[in-house]
């Protein structure tokens, strides 16, 4: 009798563990569900959709003062080319000033600045920063202390700017509503190897599709934190830059969105970046980012959600965005969560094909929506050739999604045990002038390879 109740309660747990797993389950598809709806409006937006380019038109106007900050450490090997591009864009010299904000460089990177400064006098304002917290936001929130300016250009020291960009940069501030800017990111190393042509992809379809879409749908367009501007009246609005995250630029973009400000994404409006050329650096780099974005969504999702000024399908936009770093681990779980049903729901055999034949479906049709999105991408800049890697960018896609997981449990385990997370530079490969010449000129600089890629 005992042996019978004991078999009872056993059989009651375990179909409470299966009601509980098919509930998960659910919860997982129709995440997944969303965001592969997500993936395909946006790309039929950018394939078939009315184009967003409001600020392009404007070439004259009394153009506002303007500095740009270079943020640098340790970047002997690219802040020349930076520095060099800087000193040739077309925008008034009275009204452009150049801010090297150097944090603590220990190589050669000082050393340079000063040369580049010497040759040219008048357009610089030097910012060699020797003490302070680590980390770019706390090196710009001090710099913002000795810009007067109305506009903050920032950028990156491995960035190249066109000879226009400038320009169209600033153009959107004309309108009082825009809070900050954000231009197109090209890698400029794209034919170097084989993870330099699909981090190309990866990045066209991110701002060729994705970012252009949500610009086009009165979405969240994200501010990027480089090849970008902020207005020093909302910067101040907002509080200044957050030195409490590994995302600072993220950050910004839901501080603005939650104080009225409107941030503004120039798909044409591009400047050319090195990406990782050997995979460490590139875990390293997605790792900081996943943790630093997570940051972000902890701190922001009630308060962007509980926001009824915010309309709701940006409120959406804005809360699927925030989450996009927790996808892979849910993605992850609905496989071992598909598996356990599979095998263990005997009693309920069609609950568990039901679930299985959903995970198959979003596998052959969901994951690959962003594909999709990679695709379009590689249609609307003219470079059809390439879309024969797109294959091999599931590999990355797998190798990303662990990563981030992993980096997520990591950063749970850190905050369990009140560790701080630590700033960390991306290394550089640049060994050679990458065309300033070229770059200057309004023409992307050279990409060794990329054509056949």
């Amino acid at each position: 009798m005992q042996g019978a109740r004991n078999l009872t309660a056993i059989m009651d747990l375990s179909a409470l563990a299966i009601d509980i797993l098919l509930g998960l389950a659910f919860c997982i598809i129709t995440l997944l569900v969303i965001y592969t709806a997500r993936h395909y409006v946006f790309t039929l937006n950018r394939l078939f959709g009315r184009q967003r380019q409001p600020y392009l038109d404007i070439e004259q106007g009394v153009w506002p003062r303007v500095v740009v900050c270079v943020a640098a450490h340790n970047e002997e090997r690219v802040i020349a080319d930076c520095l060099n591009a800087l000193l040739l864009v077309d925008y008034p010299r009275d009204k452009m000033t150049i801010m090297p904000v150097n944090d603590r460089s220990k190589d050669r990177t000082r050393e340079i600045i000063d040369e580049i400064a010497a040759r040219n006098p008048g357009r610089f304002q030097l910012f060699h920063r020797t003490e302070g917290r680590p980390g770019k936001a706390a090196a710009l929130r001090d710099a913002t202390q000795l810009i007067d300016a109305e506009i903050m250009i920032v950028f990156d020291a491995d960035y190249l700017p066109a000879r226009g960009l400038i320009k169209q940069l600033v153009a959107p501030f004309f309108d009082p509503e825009v809070g900050a800017i954000m231009g197109r990111v090209v890698p400029v190393n794209a034919g170097t190897n084989l993870l330099t042509r699909l981090l190309d992809l990866e990045r066209a379809g991110g701002y060729q599709v994705d970012q252009t879409a949500r610009m086009n749908l009165g979405l969240v367009p994200q501010y990027g934190g480089t090849v970008g501007g902020i207005r020093r009246r909302a910067l101040d609005d907002i509080g200044g830059w957050n030195i409490d995250t590994l995302a600072e630029d993220t950050d910004v973009t839901f501080r603005l969105l939650q104080h009225g400000w409107k941030t503004v994404y120039q798909n044409r409006s591009e400047c050319y970046e090195e990406v990782p050329e050997v995979w460490p650096v590139r875990l390293k780099q997605i790792s900081r980012w996943s943790r630093g974005h997570n940051q972000v969504m902890v701190n922001n999702i009630r308060k962007l959600l509980a926001n009824d000024r915010i309309g709701r399908i940006e409120r959406l936009d804005g809360a699927l965005l925030l989450l996009i770093f927790v996808m892979p681990m849910v993605q992850l779980l609905g496989w071992v969560v598909a598996v356990i049903l599979f095998y263990a729901a005997a009693q309920s055999i069609v609950s568990g094909w039901i679930f299985l034949a959903a995970l198959v479906c979003y596998g052959g049709l969901g994951s690959n929506a962003a594909f999709f999105e990679i695709a379009a991408a590689t249609y609307l800049d003219g470079h059809r050739n390439r879309i024969r890697l797109l294959p091999l960018n599931l590999f990355g896609f797998l190798i990303s999604m662990v990563t981030i997981s992993r980096a997520a449990l990591t950063q749970v385990m850190d905050a369990w045990n009140k560790r701080e997370l630590v700033w960390d530079k991306t290394e550089r490969f640049r060994t050679e002038a990458a065309g300033v010449a070229s770059m200057v000129s309004g023409e992307a600089p050279a990409r060794p390879g990329a054509e056949g890629s």
